[in-house]
């Protein structure tokens, strides 16, 4: 354990060495400002305050020569929308997720945020930069004009709020209208659920007005600050949708290569550093305010049986089948993904140990 934790953060010091060495190489560099739409508000732990955290962290590191403006949900684009807008160089980037741009390419994008009974950050993220993933995303994104790095991953989300206890889930699914995202609706679709995907403003008054019967969004500190709780009072878990999502900063690919590499290595080291401080904090806070929701609030935590989640996952590798006949991205996405999972098996199943709190 000390080794893996020595070795991340040797790699920490060495992206702090090359971004120190950047901030001078980029002294006598023009001055840039950029606009940066984000689909998550700065007060949402996480989700838009890495966000803010990456501008002033590159702010910082070039003097103030290079300024990426943050600014809130709504204020540049609308709907959680940043690709199209950001390919054509209305805005500079977007901090947002793959999964937000299914309006564009289809659900195969969505691989890049989570994937269904997924695996953990480590070999994700080990498919994402070494088995191809994110090559993959630059393949769908570049002839549009956009690029993208990973710019924040959390750790396992919540998988719905609900107005009341789910006694017989394949029943009680039929019919329902939920907020699901990514993947993970496609497996609702399956089970009977009409899905919307909403941006996480307008989740709580679909919610409060019934446009939507229950929903699922991210994490208990993101949900709480969402004020789920005051609408539907059981939480039900695992995240099976998502285990682990890592999210993105969306460029202007033009406006990306323009930059000097000086600022570029800012922005590659800013955002790795997001990306391990912020899911470190998912994990520190979650608990927290698991118990601050049920003690303050009433919160009652569900888990879904074995049974749910085996049925939950044969719609899963059915979804994979049917999509993957008749999409052919998102074949050699899922082909990618999963091929890569096969040869980390080999790792995985033998360090594979239960956890204790002991």
């Amino acid at each position: 354990m000390f080794k893996r934790h020595a070795r991340f953060i040797a790699v920490a010091g060495l992206a702090g060495s090359v971004a120190a060495v950047a901030a001078l190489d980029a002294s006598a560099q023009d001055r840039v400002r950029w606009k940066m739409s984000s689909a998550f508000g700065s007060a949402i732990p996480v989700l838009g305050s890495t966000g803010v955290a990456f501008s002033e962290r590159v702010e910082q590191m070039s003097g103030g020569n290079f300024q990426i403006k943050f600014h809130e949900p709504g204020a540049l684009v609308p709907g959680a929308k940043e690709f199209e807008p950001t390919a054509k160089g209305s805005i500079d980037a977007g901090w947002t997720t793959p999964g937000y741009h299914t309006h564009v390419f289809g659900g195969a994008v969505a691989f890049f945020t989570a994937v269904p009974f997924g695996p953990q950050i480590g070999e994700f993220q080990a498919w994402k930069l070494y088995g191809g993933g994110n090559e993959l995303r630059e393949e769908l994104y570049n002839p549009r004009g956009a690029t993208a790095i990973d710019s924040f991953c959390i750790g396992p989300e919540t998988s719905g709020w609900f107005r009341e206890e789910v006694t017989n889930p394949e029943e009680f699914f039929k019919g329902l209208k939920m907020r699901f995202f990514g993947l993970g609706a496609q497996v609702m679709q399956k089970m009977g659920v009409s899905t919307q995907l909403l941006a996480g403003a307008d989740i709580f008054p679909a919610l409060e007005k019934g446009v939507i019967d229950a929903t699922e969004f991210s994490m208990p500190i993101t949900d709480i600050k969402y004020g789920f709780h005051q609408v539907a009072s059981f939480n039900y878990f695992p995240g099976w949708h998502q285990q682990v999502s890592c999210s993105e900063l969306l460029m202007n690919t033009e406006k990306w290569d323009a930059l000097p590499d000086a600022y570029k290595a800012m922005v590659e080291a800013a955002l790795y550093e997001q990306v391990l401080k912020g899911y470190a904090e998912t994990e520190a806070t979650n608990p927290v305010a698991m118990i601050e929701m049920a003690e303050k609030h009433g919160v009652q935590v569900r888990r879904w049986d074995d049974g749910t989640l085996a049925t939950l996952e044969r719609a899963w590798l059915e979804v994979i089948d049917e999509e993957s006949a008749k999409d052919e991205t998102f074949k050699k996405i899922a082909d990618s993904y999963l091929g890569f999972r096969k040869t980390y098996a080999i790792w995985g199943d033998a360090q594979l140990l239960k956890g204790t709190y002991q």
